[in-house]
């Protein structure tokens, strides 16, 4: 959604109502986006849905304000939405609130990291809206707190990234307790085959929605690559800070002992970085959460789980420490930067032996990744302590007699743990 300083009919001729459309003037936002203009009349007329849209062009909004305005005042839990991360369940229910401010829908947050007695407290009040991961939603379900008796609209927000951590059955079962009539709907960066089928079970007669425009990554992010050893990575990363001076950044890493060191190292060296990974517990990640998006934290050292619910509009760039394991969490990290048209730059760090990586992802993408050098980095051979070491030779579990024979190890009789271990029979006398 563009910023403009009058307001604009543009909400209002998509359906939406008062005070939803106060709520969008108070926010500052008058232009709907692609994903906006295509899904809201769309899911105002009750239709199931399977939308797809690049990271950060409005979705929340997308899925959001359609339910809001759905939703009856008078009754109680009628919509449910499903998201990956705890950290997404929070970003959505903050814009949730946002557009529904001066109603008196109720909208609250479940998710695991939080004590359920706080959030059982939370839904004792008549709650219209949950927004939650499944575990937890499913956990809920099973403990008698929530009731999907009245539930008109059920949403999965990011199903894709859902599919790939190893929800689906949590889903399955979610989905398989809303039993009255209502409405579903999927949003997803990408849809792959596991997403059409779980549309195809779970929905009636979808309509497809796609304003990706075949392309997974924005024109707005300048995406580089930077080739280094392993053992030379923290000093590239420095250098790299000190040139490129981002205002907000987050730094990528496949593993949670990963960031939890190179966290460690930046803040021994003076740079005032913080982590986020799922080892930390709830309260400290939603301190800096809050903190990383007032600003007051201009460097974020994240694994890709912790930061998926990060939807901070300023992020100008995202540095992939390790690049990742998965091609197209490449396109969800880098989704992170150039949000509703701004710019961004991704720089991905390349080891040698990582060739196969960076081409596999530029063939997803469809676009060549330009290398970049900085002036400051000049390659080096790693020091005494930092040998690269040759992998041993495997040794041969064949006995030095059956070897110098030149036995086939097929010919050679199995061996068994109780062969091993058996008990010398006693002669008998």
């Amino acid at each position: 959604m563009q910023k403009h300083p009058t307001l604009s009919t543009a909400f209002a001729e998509l359906g939406i109502e008062s005070p939803f459309l106060t709520a969008i003037q108070r926010m500052g936002f008058v232009e709907p986006s692609d994903i906006q203009r295509d899904l809201i009349p769309l899911a105002l007329t009750g239709k199931d849905i399977l939308g797809q849209a690049r990271t950060g062009t409005g979705k929340t909004a997308a899925f959001g304000l359609p339910a809001l305005q759905m939703i009856d005042p008078a009754g109680r839990l009628q919509a449910l939405c499903l998201a990956p991360t705890r950290e997404l369940a929070v970003q959505v229910v903050a814009e949730l609130r946002r557009l529904s401010e001066g109603t008196d829908l109720h909208i609250v947050p479940v998710y695991g990291g939080q004590k359920v007695s706080t959030q059982v407290h939370l839904l004792g009040r008549k709650t219209h809206f949950v927004v939650g991961t499944p575990g937890r939603i499913l956990d809920l379900l099973n403990r008698g707190v929530l009731n999907f008796g009245d539930v008109r609209i059920a949403i999965l927000d990011e199903v894709d990234r859902m599919l790939d951590i190893g929800f689906r059955d949590d889903i399955r079962r979610i989905l398989s307790r809303v039993t009255g009539p209502h409405q579903t709907i999927f949003v997803s960066a990408t849809i792959e085959d596991d997403v059409n089928r779980l549309a195809r079970r779970y929905m009636n007669d979808p309509v497809e929605i796609d304003v990706s425009r075949d392309e997974l990554t924005v024109d707005e992010v300048d995406q580089y690559y930077c080739s280094v050893d392993g053992f030379d990575k923290y000093r590239l990363l420095r250098i790299l800070l000190k040139e490129e001076q981002p205002e907000l950044a987050i730094v990528f890493c496949n593993t949670k002992a990963g960031a939890r060191k190179l966290a460690k190292k930046l803040h021994a060296d003076g740079i005032d970085a913080k982590e986020i990974h799922g080892d930390l517990v709830q309260s400290r990640r939603e301190k800096v959460m809050e903190r990383f998006r007032r600003h007051q934290i201009r460097l974020l050292v994240a694994t890709d789980l912790a930061a998926r619910g990060i939807d901070v509009s300023a992020i100008t760039h995202i540095i992939n420490y390790d690049i990742p394991q998965d091609r197209e969490v490449y396109v969800h990290r880098i989704g992170r930067t150039a949000r509703m048209g701004a710019r961004g730059r991704a720089i991905t760090f390349v080891k040698p032996e990582e060739g196969k990586e960076i081409t596999q992802i530029e063939m997803l993408i469809n676009k060549q990744i330009d290398e970049r050098k900085y002036a400051g980095f000049v390659a080096r051979a790693p020091r005494e302590s930092e040998p690269v070491r040759e992998p041993p030779p495997r040794r041969s579990s064949l006995p030095v007699s059956a070897m110098a024979d030149g036995v086939e190890p097929s010919k050679l009789p199995p061996k068994t743990l109780g062969s091993k271990f058996r008990t010398r029979r006693r002669r008998r006398l």
